[in-house]
């Protein structure tokens, strides 16, 4: 893996490329390049996972008429190669970047859905003065670009691009306002005004100042109801197996995160299957009741892995300052997989993780919610949920809001989600704690400039995922966690947690062929009777401990109430002074008051996990809005008021 920056344009500069490239040299320790022509600058710094002598970026094709900076790996790169080099391609390296170039060279944009892996990168046309970028399907790496006039900047991290003092740096409302509902931004929108995200499986051009993005590639969800059990469970096993032994190319050393559930847990059955070496395997364990260490030990004897368990008392807020730097959005969900990567970055270069299973064979726990209820949803006209239980949920919302008893928020939030039945997006983005359903809310919350902004609700967002073309409630659900949640927050806190640490981190169960099949299945075979994962963990009988198959799941999160007794309270009250919330005018200090004074209440997660966002705002703002770009302070001390 690595970090790419460049600037193509008038107002390129060698000197603030080279500080872009410097802010990313967390993400590519092991070296750094750049290439300039004319008004064209592209950089990377280096991760040295395949061909570690000639595999050095920027790289160029035969005559330098074509030059490359990426981050990723390309899988099946070495079939592709033996193509290239048949049509008469020389290739000098060893590596999965030069076949990038030369499958530019023969095919054109073409190639793009002929690579199998993860990727994001740049390639500088010269003949064409062309600028391509690509990120790969599922948006496992990241890309993010700035266009002013006839300049654009781009980078892999938002951190590069701020380093020119010609991109302003303001906060994009719309983009906080999806934050604090979802605990995410979906989409291109970025916490920045006008930097945005390249989609996954979008390319962009960028010719002679004009802009041309496309999709290229697009997943098939038509589900296959013809085919008996038997037939999903061998595709499962085939599929995760094929995952998992073309992700264990490298020329380092491959670890795998256990956390001993089902899917980390089935990484390490297959793993080992396919590689000769002892699996090395890394657990994390926070001295909560939530560890998982146990589980994880059960899988490290059944398997005879390397072992590498780590039990540590995390300071969360503490670290918090330098984690929202490599984040760059305030995140409750982050400090685990920092911690993680940092333990395991010692030990190996990559890992393999889990992430994926949970939203393609149903493993999350609101599913439990949605699969009961979508027979009921077809029941309900839509005049009656318009005309009476709509109505309804606002006048419960009123009345609970009027009590001013923060700990019936809970409550409140269930008889909504009931009453939303006959909605199934309505249903799920309550599940999912979205709020801007209620007025009374934006006044709870807001101050006078976020009051003044005309936001757009979060549900407009997700319109496009509840189709009924998608398929029954349940299958809409799926694919909004997809195309959403999956990619703008876990994806992102993955790539973000461990590039700060230097580590690679591989997604088996976001393989393409393995994603194409699994959403072949349909979705009543991948939850029944409420059993969460019900095909997937009958693909793993026989394969994995019948402890591992009939584990409940966990989340790998701290407990805000805990957390807010420990020190979230006391370090809320030293950042978020009235003086500084009512002079940024974000948020309504009052509101934030009243939660601080509140007496605590395990039934207030929700306002603790809103005191925790509102004070990353802070921290944020000060450290990307009116900091130094290219030297941040980590002292959570230097954030008090």
């Amino acid at each position: 893996m690595c970090g790419i920056i460049g600037m193509v344009g008038p107002d390129s500069k060698k000197d603030i490329a080279i500080k872009m490239l410097q802010s990313l040299s967390h993400r590519g320790p092991d070296g750094k390049g750049i290439h300039q022509e004319n008004n064209t600058i592209i950089g990377q710094t280096r991760l040295k996972i395949i061909d570690l002598i000639t595999g050095d970026q920027p790289m160029p094709n035969e005559d330098k008429s074509i030059w490359i900076v990426y981050n990723g790996e390309i899988y099946n790169f070495q079939p592709l190669r033996k193509e290239l080099e048949a049509k008469g391609h020389y290739f000098y390296s060893t590596s999965d970047t030069e076949v990038i170039l030369h499958g530019y060279e023969e095919y054109g944009l073409d190639f793009l859905p002929r690579l199998d892996g993860i990727f994001a990168f740049a390639l500088w046309d010269t003949n064409r003065q062309r600028l391509l970028l690509a990120r790969d399907y599922f948006g496992v790496k990241p890309l993010h670009y700035f266009i002013d006039a006839q300049t654009i900047r781009f980078a892999s991290e938002i951190k590069a691009i701020i380093q020119d003092p010609n991109v302003p740096r303001r906060v994009n409302y719309q983009a906080l306002h999806y934050l604090l509902n979802l605990r995410y931004i979906p989409g291109e929108h970025t916490l920045f005004e006008n930097i945005y995200r390249l989609l996954p499986g979008h390319f962009m051009l960028f010719e002679n100042g004009n802009i041309q993005k496309e999709r290229y590639y697009s997943l098939d969800i038509k589900s296959n109801s013809n085919q008996k059990e038997d037939y999903y469970i061998d595709g499962i096993r085939h599929y995760l197996s094929e995952a998992v032994r073309k992700q264990l190319i490298s020329d380092v050393p491959v670890g795998v995160y256990l956390s001993g559930g089902l899917d980390s847990s089935s990484l390490v059955a297959f793993m080992s299957q396919h590689s000769h070496e002892m699996v090395r395997t890394f657990t994390l364990g926070f001295n909560q009741p939530s560890d998982e260490l146990n589980d994880a030990r059960v899988i490290v004897d059944h398997f005879k892995t390397k072992h590498h368990e780590t039990s540590i008392n995390p300071d969360p807020l503490k670290e918090y300052p330098k984690v929202l730097w490599h984040v760059e959005e305030p995140k409750e969900n982050a400090l685990q997989g920092y911690l993680l990567a940092k333990e395991t970055q010692p030990f190996v270069k990559v890992v393999l993780g889990g992430l994926g299973g949970d939203e393609l064979f149903q493993g999350y726990i609101i599913m439990k919610y949605l699969q009961p209820s979508q027979s009921f949803h077809p029941l309900i006209p839509g005049f009656l949920q318009r005309h009476l239980l709509q109505p309804l949920s606002n006048l419960i919302f009123n009345i609970e809001n009027a009590t001013g008893r923060l700990e019936l928020d809970e409550y409140r939030r269930g008889l909504q989600m009931i009453l939303s039945i006959g909605d199934i997006k309505r249903y799920y983005l309550i599940l999912r704690n979205v709020w801007d359903w209620d007025q009374g809310m934006y006044e709870n919350i807001y101050g006078p400039v976020l009051l003044e902004e005309k936001l757009e609700p979060t549900y407009a967002h997700y319109e496009k995922y509840f189709q009924p073309s998608v398929g029954k409630a349940l299958a809409q659900a799926q694919w909004a966690e997809f195309n959403t949640k999956m990619v703008d927050d876990f994806l992102l806190n993955d790539d973000r947690t461990s590039m700060a640490h230097g580590l690679e981190v591989r997604v088996p169960f976001l393989d393409r062929d393995l994603v194409n099949f699994a959403f072949s299945i349909p979705v009543d075979l991948k939850i029944k009777g409420n059993a969460t994962k019900y095909l997937y963990r009958k693909a793993m009988n026989g394969i994995l401990p019948q402890h591992t198959l009939r584990k409940k799941k966990w989340g790998f999160t701290f407990d805000p109430y805990l957390q807010f007794e420990k020190d979230l309270k006391l370090v809320a009250e030293r950042v978020l002074t009235r003086r500084r919330v009512e002079e940024r005018g974000w948020f309504n200090y009052n509101y934030l008051r009243k939660i601080l004074d509140y007496k605590p209440d395990p039934r207030l997660r929700w306002h603790y996990f809103f005191l925790w966002l509102v004070l990353g705002f802070e921290i944020w703002g000060q450290m990307y809005l009116e900091g130094d770009p290219s030297n941040p302070s980590f002292a959570l001390e230097s954030y008090y008021d």
